[in-house]
């Protein structure tokens, strides 16, 4: 990992380096083969900043309005050492917690630093395995290897213990009305708590701990109906864990992408980083426009070159290794001879036209 921080450095260029948090390692997992993405997020590179000077500004982003009722919603519910939310915790959800210890982990001796942050996370949760000292960490700092090098979460989220389990806490301000919440704000907390429930299970294994010991249900804490009273909700992120996992490990490394590009590149702004985000191949589908903040312009280029995979994801893995539209026609018609490991798509894509055409002059002569 160590070896290649040098050139994701480079690529930065001046800029420094874009921290991951829970959303963007969600989002990365949803393309694990794109070298694009996996490149510029393991460099820490501002996707947002790059897509804006090309011309194609990411069309999704939270609204200030969202961000501030978010921070003031979390304000109240961990004030006085999370008194409110600790209540919630006893009373809706039945916990037995007689005496707390709350551990404040944004701010280590005055200081920001992510390594001290680290450290002082690793020392008290250490203790709290071991010894089961401990009951709030409120910001703990982890790490997660994404593409091959460490990324530092700085989640906005409280590590709780009972029972001798950990336990992921994850307050988020979209209302439970009725009981019920928008299945997609639902979603997508529970990615985002898979996220930080795979790295603090890593960490106590790196501790020599049973990484069983952090718990796979998270407590979700949302306004309830029209209030900003608090309602606490278990949640069960084993489905997302497994598909987190599962594309982790398919993540291609960054060290094999960076032997194959040029020396100098950099994703500078400046004529040349249109070509510079070129040289890094792309595995653009539609489904990027949900969470890549380069999905308007890689669509832009795919739709360019005919590429298959601007035409969703299961068309391109059905056609698997046909790489644009243009050779997927030729195939079809029979103008294009296919190589031997693509005779079976071939003749796949011969009887389908067969049926296509069938199709048409049935409907043809029907109509006469």
């Amino acid at each position: 990992m160590t070896e290649t921080a040098p050139d994701l450095d480079r690529l930065r260029g001046d800029a420094p380096p874009r921290n991951h948090d829970a959303r963007t390692i969600a989002a990365l997992t949803a393309n694990p083969g794109c070298a694009r993405r996996g490149l510029m997020d393991a460099a820490g590179v501002d996707k947002d900043a790059v897509a804006r000077h090309l011309g194609f500004p990411a069309p999704f982003g939270q609204s200030q309005f969202a961000i501030t009722r978010g921070n003031a919603f979390e304000a109240q519910v961990k004030a006085d050492g999370c008194a409110e939310l600790l209540t919630l915790l006893r009373e809706r959800l039945g916990l037995d917690v007689a005496e707390v210890a709350y551990d404040d982990l944004e701010v280590v001796a005055g200081n920001e630093g992510r390594e001290l942050r680290h450290t002082r996370t690793r020392r008290l949760l250490a203790r709290a395995l071991e010894t089961g000292e401990g009951t709030l960490f409120d910001h703990p700092l982890l790490r997660l290897e994404i593409a091959g090098r460490l990324a530092y979460l700085e989640p906005d989220v409280i590590a709780f213990q009972v029972r001798g389990r950990l336990h992921v806490i994850e307050i988020k301000s979209f209302a439970v009305v009725d009981g019920q919440a928008e299945p997609e704000q639902v979603a997508a907390a529970a990615r985002q708590s898979a996220v930080y429930v795979l790295a603090l299970r890593r960490l106590a294994a790196e501790l020599g701990h049973d990484p069983g010991r952090v718990s796979h249900e998270v407590f979700l804490v949302c306004p309830e109906n029209f209030s900003n009273r608090p309602t606490a909700t278990p949640l069960d992120v084993r489905p997302q864990l497994a598909v987190l996992e599962r594309q982790l490990a398919r993540l291609t490394r960054v060290d094999a992408i960076l032997e194959a590009l040029p020396g100098d590149l950099v994703f500078e702004p400046g004529d040349a980083l249109a070509e510079s985000v070129r040289a890094v191949e792309a595995r653009y589908a539609p489904e990027c426009m949900a969470g890549c903040e380069m999905a308007l312009f890689c669509r832009d280029e795919a739709r360019a070159c005919g590429a298959t995979g601007a035409l969703g994801r299961s068309i391109r893995d059905d056609l698997g290794g046909v790489d644009t539209i243009a050779t997927a026609l030729a195939l079809a018609d029979g103008s294009l001879h296919p190589s031997d490991d693509l005779a079976e798509t071939a003749a796949q894509l011969r009887a389908a036209a067969r049926l296509r055409d069938e199709a048409l002059l049935a409907a043809r002569g029907g109509a006469a």
